[in-house]
């Protein structure tokens, strides 16, 4: 069993930039790679970003390429997710997920728990 809860979200004008993070918790959190899923109102839910469990390796969304970076804290149980140039496109509810194996990284099929989610809004 694996709990995530989400924090950091909020509202920031285009440009700005915060920073997400997921605090974990249970016996196989460190040992799962983490992903960041975004879903926006009448959209489809959307990869952002995922780590490994020892984090050396990123993966990201290309809408986000450049401007978000995903980490990790193995001693805090955290993950973070770093938005920078926050455009109004960005603005939706942010997830953070465990990921279970079986497929891509980048397919939320492929994890098995979620974060309650984190609003972030982007004005322009």
């Amino acid at each position: 069993q694996v709990q995530l809860v989400e924090s950091g979200g909020g509202l920031v004008q285009a440009g700005g930039s915060l920073r997400l993070s997921c605090a974990g918790s249970g016996r196989s959190f460190s040992q799962r790679p983490m992903g960041w899923f975004r879903q926006a109102p009448g959209k489809e839910r959307e990869f952002v970003a995922g780590i490994r469990s020892s984090g050396g390796t990123t993966y990201y969304g290309d809408s986000v390429k450049g401007r978000f970076t995903i980490s990790r804290d193995s001693a805090k149980n955290t993950v973070y997710l770093q938005m920078n140039s926050l455009k109004p496109e960005d603005t939706a509810v942010y997830y953070c997920a465990a990921y279970r194996g079986l497929g891509p990284v980048t397919i939320a099929a492929t994890y098995d728990y979620w974060g309650q989610g984190t609003q972030v809004t982007v004005s322009s």
